[in-house]
């Protein structure tokens, strides 16, 4: 199995309600460990691009306000299969449809307000890590 690095994304609906120490630990209960970590406010120009790749979509707007409506915690999480073990962790978008004991099943409040994001490839992760962090801030 292969070490690797993912972004992970504490939203503002997790932030707001007080979860965000309940996930990370929820992340590292689960094998992932953390190897950078920021508490931010996204512009309305940074979640536009962000999420430019869903720009054409009906929910982008929502979305974009959302995402820049209070703080999120940004992570980079590390460990066996990183990007797919995080998904797992996190659970299905819809946390209606998510399996028991998943971060979205205990914590989020709608598909749209879900708590928390995750990168989806490992070309993802790159491009997502590097939208927020340095290599100077990833610490091994």
């Amino acid at each position: 199995m292969a070490i690797e690095r993912t972004l992970s994304m504490i939203k503002p609906d997790a932030v707001a309600a007080g979860n965000a120490g309940n996930i990370l630990q929820h992340f590292e209960d689960n094998g992932l460990r953390v190897v950078a970590c920021k508490r931010t406010q996204l512009t309305v120009k940074q979640a536009q691009a962000f999420y430019a790749e869903h720009s054409e979509r009906p929910f982008y707007g929502e979305l974009v306000d959302f995402m820049t409506e209070g703080p999120i915690f940004a992570q980079v999480l590390e460990g066996e299969n990183a990007i797919l073990h995080h998904r797992s962790v996190m659970g299905a978008t819809n946390p209606a449809k998510a399996d028991e004991g998943t971060i979205r099943k205990l914590y989020a409040e709608s598909m749209g307000r879900n708590a928390c994001h995750g990168s989806d490839s490992a070309e993802s992760a790159s491009r997502e890590i590097s939208f927020f962090f340095s290599e100077r801030d990833l610490i091994g």
